[in-house]
């Protein structure tokens, strides 16, 4: 198995345990947020969605200086109309990370817009991958302090 197969199963696993957790959400619960200055809920939920397409961008090593999100003016209607509309961003980010080599992985370098840092693509791919985890540790804090029954992710 290669390195980009063993990042996309990686990948694969998180964004399937974070379904079990937006699906376990009541959607009178959608803008709960645990104070002002926090997400809410469903704010938690795009901003890891439509972070794929930002992500595929910047593997890529496109130009992020005129940033536009898809999601821009797009109303939250619910977790399902979210993952359909997040499946294209999804599967093109997906086949991007599938085509890279080892070489490529352990050798480009990629520099993140938001503080001009550079890391190796192998490295920052499994960054990503750690992001969407720490808003699934984020989301089960938020069921938990909505008094919600948290879905059993490690099944």
């Amino acid at each position: 198995m290669t390195q980009s197969e063993l990042i996309v199963l990686n990948f694969i696993e998180i964004r399937r345990r974070s379904v079990k957790l937006w699906n376990g959400l009541p959607e009178k619960y959608y803008n709960w947020k645990p104070d002002e200055k926090a997400m809410s809920a469903s704010e938690m939920i795009r901003h890891v969605l439509e972070a794929d397409y930002g992500w595929n961008i910047i593997i890529n090593q496109g130009d992020m200086t005129n940033y536009k999100t898809p999601w821009e003016n797009r109303p939250f209607i619910n977790v399902t109309d979210e993952l359909e509309f997040a499946e294209p961003y999804r599967k093109t980010f997906i086949e991007s990370v599938w085509q890279f080599s080892d070489t490529e992985l352990n050798e480009t370098e990629i520099i993140h817009p938001g503080n001009g840092e550079k890391k190796i693509l192998g490295k920052y791919l499994l960054r990503i991958g750690y992001h969407e985890s720490v808003h699934a540790g984020q989301f089960l804090s938020y069921l938990r302090a909505m008094k919600i029954d948290r879905p059993k992710i490690w099944d």
